[in-house]
C-alpha cells in the first residue's frame, strides 16, 4: 500500500497520546491485537485489553504537563517507521512507565529515544521504544554517575549537537591513544 503516509499515521497516534490524551482515539489507530514494549522497563501491553489498561492507567494523561518530543531523524520503510527523538519533561508527577516506583523529584529529564513502529494497512501493529535508562536515573538523582560510564542530559545534547565532545567517558583510555598511528 504505497499510498499510505506512515509518518502522518504515527504523528496522529502520538497526538492522541500526548496532546489530546485520548485513550480511545489512540487505540483506534491500532490493530485489534496491538503490542507495545517500552524496552528498558518492559512496560506496555499485548492485546487490546492489556494495552488499553496500560494506556488508561499508566501512560496517556499520566505524563508531566511539559512533556515534549523533539524530532531528530525518521526512517520510513514499506511498513515500518524508525523515529529518533529527544523526550523531555520535568519529573513533577509519577512516570511509572519510565521510572516505576520513583516519586516525583522535580528534576528535568532529556533523553534520546528510538521508536520502532510497525504498521499493517493504516493501523499500528507494534511499538518498540528504546532509551538509556541510566541516563534518566542520573538526571532524577537516583543514580550517582561517579565512577560509572554513564551520563545524564549530555546524551540528549550530544544527539542534537554533533560538535560536542565525543569519548568523554573513555577517560584515560582515550587520552592514551592520543598521538598513536591511525
Amino acid at each position: 500500500m504505497a499510498d499510505r503516509d506512515l509518518g502522518s499515521l504515527w504523528e496522529a497516534h502520538c497526538r492522541y497520546e500526548f496532546e489530546t490524551r485520548d485513550v480511545d482515539a489512540t487505540m483506534a489507530t491500532m490493530v485489534d491485537t496491538p503490542y507495545v514494549n517500552h524496552i528498558p522497563t518492559m512496560a506496555g501491553g499485548v492485546g487490546h485489553d492489556q494495552l488499553k489498561r496500560f494506556y488508561k492507567y499508566h501512560f496517556i494523561g499520566k505524563n508531566p504537563a511539559d512533556t515534549a518530543m523533539i524530532p531528530v531523524s525518521r526512517t520510513v520503510g514499506e511498513d515500518c517507521i524508525v523515529d529518533e527523538f529527544i523526550f523531555r519533561f520535568t519529573h513533577t508527577s509519577a512516570v511509572d512507565w519510565m521510572i516505576p516506583g520513583i516519586a516525583p523529584t522535580g528534576r528535568s529529564v532529556e533523553v534520546p529515544m528510538v521508536a520502532i513502529v510497525r504498521f499493517q494497512g493504516d493501523k499500528l501493529v507494534h511499538e518498540h521504544i528504546y532509551w538509556d535508562q541510566a541516563s534518566v536515573l542520573v538526571q532524577i538523582g537516583v543514580l550517582d554517575p561517579k565512577g560509572l560510564p554513564v551520563a545524564g542530559a549530555e546524551t540528549a545534547h550530544k544527539v542534537l549537537d554533533k560538535t560536542l565532545p565525543s569519548n568523554t567517558l573513555l577517560g584515560d583510555a582515550w587520552h592514551a591513544s592520543e598521538g598513536k598511528p591511525i
